[in-house]
């Protein structure tokens, strides 16, 4: 559907994408040694300012900010879902935002208003909005250079995820949001959505290895721009961490003049059906509970908390939360899929161990399928997986399926899937799955390990299992783990779905 100026949301997805940094160009950063630092945060500003805002502004929305290696999205599902179910009961807040990334099918996915994702043609109408106003401001204002090292000027649009963010500000504000829980990108110091001055409360999920390249190769200088979102003047908690990460998060919130708070698991969530019904999901709950909870006490003067209770509609915001893509089940004839992504080495573990404990109640054959896309190291992930299965006494995976993130055979790419940040040589060479093949081989020599090049291939190769390879009765256990771009394209085929 078109917007008001006649342009549709695939315009603005097409236009999106041009916003990509190329594979050429990320490299060479790499080479360099670029990394997000203080500038990120000015220039942020900046394009605040020239579609019409202050910082100052963005205190209309009531922010709750996540960061974290793992669980922070379903962290900002279970806050989110708890404030939806309040809200029925008593009309506030009048309406909820979620920002959340990456988006699993369609883009707007990752702009949500009360439990559903933007429509096509708000998505567009505000996109555009944006685009134009940040072109007017060029055209008016000339280059800025914000970065005096470099001496570059400011380019007239942010990239891809900053420009999505600036967006949801936009959005967000025109549509009256009243809380806007945000997902940070990457890190916390520099990344875009830590232009936010005064959320109502900030929260740490689990601290892990990832994005090393620009946060830094241990968990100490991790932990240091997970914590950068913490800020004076609002509730701040965090739930437990391994040591070296604890200590930096308190560092931080001490230089800051603030009070962090750890977690335990909230024991009022004794009796709740938290799924999955794992130690790392009632971490996430218990954080999602005490995010909520600020929130409410901030804009609702009649909310009081419970200490040895959870209210009806924080019962049902955590056993309702919606939040695809992760932990989920669906069952397909003799094929019953398991779709979690997860994209570090405890993650894919803790994937594996949730798989494990499915096909305890109902065995099968067992088939994986994996990706993940342009990470040097992600050969070193998929030990972890092999032997954990094991160690749940699940055997192994009689299958193993890598495939690229491509989505389809014939057609390639869902638009929404775009991707210029990846070697396009070695996705069509398929050199990452045929080193992901080969060290599997290495770890199960048993297993029958296939290569094919888009999901839709991988999908398909599963389901001739299904129909071809078992006996009366027989199921296959599939697990699709990995990036979250495969997750989605896969969800996306199973449903038939354009959006979720």
């Amino acid at each position: 559907m078109a917007s008001q100026s006649g342009r549709t949301y695939n315009d603005a997805i097409d236009a999106l994408n041009s916003l990509q940094t190329p594979y050429a160009i990320v490299e060479a950063r790499r080479k360099a040694g670029i990394r997000p630092d203080a500038t990120s945060i000015a220039e942020m500003q900046v394009y605040l300012r020239r579609i019409g805002y202050a910082t100052s502004d963005l205190d209309r929305l009531n922010v709750i900010h996540v960061a974290g290696t793992k669980g922070k999205g379903s962290t900002c599902a279970f806050a989110a879902s708890i404030l939806s179910q309040y809200q029925k009961s008593h009309g506030i807040p009048r309406r909820i935002g979620l920002f959340t990334s990456p988006h699993l099918i369609a883009v707007r996915e990752r702009v949500n208003i009360n439990g559903n994702s933007v429509s096509e043609e708000v998505f567009a109408r505000y996109f555009f909005e944006v685009w134009d106003k940040l072109g007017e401001a060029e055209k008016s204002e000339g280059p800025t250079v914000v970065d005096q090292q470099l001496g570059l000027p400011l380019p007239v649009r942010p990239v891809y995820s900053r420009y999505l963010t600036l967006m949801s500000y936009h959005l967000f504000l025109q549509e009256g949001i009243d809380v806007a829980v945000y997902e940070t990108g990457i890190g916390g110091e520099f990344d875009a959505t830590n232009i936010v001055e005064h959320p109502v409360a900030s929260g740490i999920s689990t601290l892990g290895i990832d994005h090393v390249f620009a946060l830094g190769e241990t968990i100490e200088k991790i932990a240091w721009h997970k914590a950068g979102i913490m800020k004076i003047g609002s509730a701040a908690f965090t739930i437990d961490q391994v040591p070296e990460a604890a200590k930096v998060l308190q560092d931080r919130a001490k230089e800051k003049g603030m009070s962090l708070k750890v977690l335990p698991v909230d024991p009022r969530l004794k009796g709740v059906n938290v799924r999955p019904d794992a130690l790392f999901q009632k971490k996430n709950a218990s954080l999602g509970i005490a995010l909520a909870e600020a929130a409410l006490q901030k804009i609702d003067s009649d909310f009081t908390s419970d200490s040895s209770t959870l209210t009806k509609e924080f019962v049902d915001g955590i056993e309702q939360v919606v939040w695809r893509g992760r932990c989920e089940v669906k069952v397909e004839g003799p094929i019953i899929w398991h779709v979690d992504g997860a994209h570090t080495v405890d993650s894919l573990k803790t994937a594996t161990r949730w798989f494990a404990g499915e096909c305890a109640k109902t065995p099968g054959t067992k088939a994986l399928v994996f990706n993940q896309q342009g990470r040097d190291d992600a050969v070193n992930f998929l030990e972890g997986m092999s032997t954990t299965l094991k160690a749940q006494g699940q055997g192994a995976f009689e299958h193993v399926i890598f495939c690229t993130n491509v989505t389809y055979a014939a057609t390639g790419y869902k638009r929404d899937f775009v991707n210029y940040q990846y070697d396009p040589v070695a996705i069509k060479a398929l050199t990452a799955q045929r080193a992901f093949a080969e060290k599997w081989s290495s770890l199960d020599p048993a297993a029958k390990v296939t290569v094919v090049p888009t999901i839709e291939d991988a999908i398909n190769y599963v389901r001739d299992l299904g129909n071809t390879s078992l006996g009366e009765g027989e199921l296959v256990q599939a697990l699709i783990t990995g990036s979250l771009h495969l997750v989605g394209g896969a969800l996306g085929i199973l449903e038939g779905a354009d959006s979720l």
